[in-house]
């Protein structure tokens, strides 16, 4: 493989052809150099997913990223017979199913590119392949490892050196990274999200070819990954529902009301857990001291109608720079507590205080709208309710999160180009047989 300069390849991973075909055209439009059948579009389209592409897009290689493990020759004839010009194959596959590959390139005038995903020693391996007559090799860093925060640079440069081979990156590349993975020396700079997920695919193709042609990152506040010390920006542009879609509908904390001082609120914060008795309200207070900026006051009171917070607890916790406060139990002077612009969640509202007897504890376990918060869970909270977030599974939760409302984005773009949801999602389709 002879490369002039490097290639923009646009990965579609749909699971609709249709859409993974619009956004084919689309990105070609915008300067996609090469455009690539993902794995998800084969496994839910079938080999006519490459088909169809060649046919969209005549004037650009096809890559059928069909990631061969076994049976090297078959896989490939068949993805060349459909159109491919370029097919991917598992470096962790044996070198004769490898080797086999390459032969059936050779037969179809297809070459194969070697996905280096899970390979312990990348550069190893891409000498390896290499001598096995394989025509590139790809740095890949799958999504879910892409949630945890992983990149491909810490990797890029050494296997852009030691490879004989031309090097593909891919992993959650965008206008900002494009740059810096082709001056790493990668030749064929692989971009999915960033292009896909955009409501202008266009545009956002245009971008990301100006940064890899002028080598100059073009900021970007969509279509990055966060990192642990960015939480709070990340999941402040994520809605409630974002979140459990992002895991798999779980974390919903169920009957409390959200008490906000605009539609828009919303609300991002490690917990600072509470446990107390119908009433006592002392320590609901004294967990204000223990907080810091940022954090949510979480509060069991066991579901009771005795107040535990309201107005001048609201004012300590301003003070303080608390995020918002979570209470199974009570609210009053809802009336100043959002004058004050304070988040409050509270299964109900009553002018009836109770005392500060000091019965509870501060940084337990607790239950809440029948979830279980630990302390340093993140709670999300909005309009449509609260979730809570393992504080082990954050950052990936909350990079996940980002990555269901791009989809959404994009989904609401073809909506409003005349579409409907069930059209651009072809329900039918899906529905279970039986």
């Amino acid at each position: 493989m002879r490369l002039d300069r490097p290639v923009l390849q646009v990965a579609l991973d749909f699971e609709n052809l249709s859409r993974a075909l619009t956004a084919a055209k689309e990105a070609v439009e915008g300067g996609a150099d090469w455009v690539e059948a993902g794995t998800p579009l084969i496994k839910s389209e079938g080999l006519n997913a490459v088909r169809e592409l060649k046919r969209a897009c005549p004037h650009q290689r096809i890559i059928a990223d069909m990631k061969v493990m076994d049976t090297g020759s078959f896989e490939v004839e068949i993805a060349a017979k459909a159109g491919a010009d370029i097919v991917t194959v598992l470096g962790a596959a044996d070198d004769d199913t490898i080797a086999d590959a390459v032969r059936g390139g050779e037969k179809t005038g297809a070459e194969v590119v070697v996905d280096l995903l899970g390979v312990p020693d990348p550069v190893a391996r891409s000498r390896r392949v290499a001598e096995l007559g394989v025509a590139a090799v790809c740095l890949h860093i799958g999504i879910d490892m892409q949630m945890a925060g992983r990149t491909p640079f810490s990797e890029l440069a050494a296997l852009a050196k030691g490879s004989p081979i031309p090097v593909a990156v891919a992993g959650g590349l965008n206008s900002e990274t494009v740059a810096q993975a082709a001056d790493a020396g990668a030749q064929i700079l692989i971009v999915g999200g960033a292009i896909t997920k955009s409501p202008d695919i266009r545009a956002a193709t245009r971008t990301i070819r100006q940064a890899l042609e002028t080598r100059t990152p073009v900021a970007t506040e969509l279509f990055r990954r966060y990192g642990p010390t960015e939480l709070r920006a990340a999941f402040l542009k994520v809605s409630a529902p974002n979140v459990t879609d992002a895991m798999q509908r779980k974390g919903a904390l169920h009957g409390l009301h959200a008490y906000l001082p605009t539609p828009t609120t919303r609300m991002a914060g490690p917990a600072v857990t509470v446990v107390t008795r119908d009433g006592d309200w002392a320590k609901p207070v004294e967990a204000i001291d223990h907080a810091g900026a940022g954090d949510i006051i979480v509060i069991d009171a066991g579901g009771q109608t005795t107040d535990i917070w309201g107005e001048l607890a609201t004012e300590s916790a301003r003070v303080r720079k608390i995020a918002g406060v979570v209470i199974d139990g009570a609210v009053r002077d809802l009336d100043a507590v959002l004058a004050l612009g304070f988040p409050v969640f509270a299964r109900s509202v009553s002018p009836n205080a109770g005392e500060p007897k000091g019965h509870g504890e501060i940084g337990v376990e607790v239950t809440v709208g029948g979830q279980l918060v630990r302390p340093g869970d993140w709670i999300i909270g909005d309009l449509s309710g609260l979730v809570v977030v393992p504080r082990e599974r954050a950052q990936e939760v909350a990079n996940r999160s980002l990555d269901v409302l791009e989809h959404e984005n994009r989904v609401r773009e073809e909506i409003r180009r005349g579409s409907t949801l069930s059209q651009v999602q072809r329900l039918e389709r899906w529905e279970r047989v039986g």
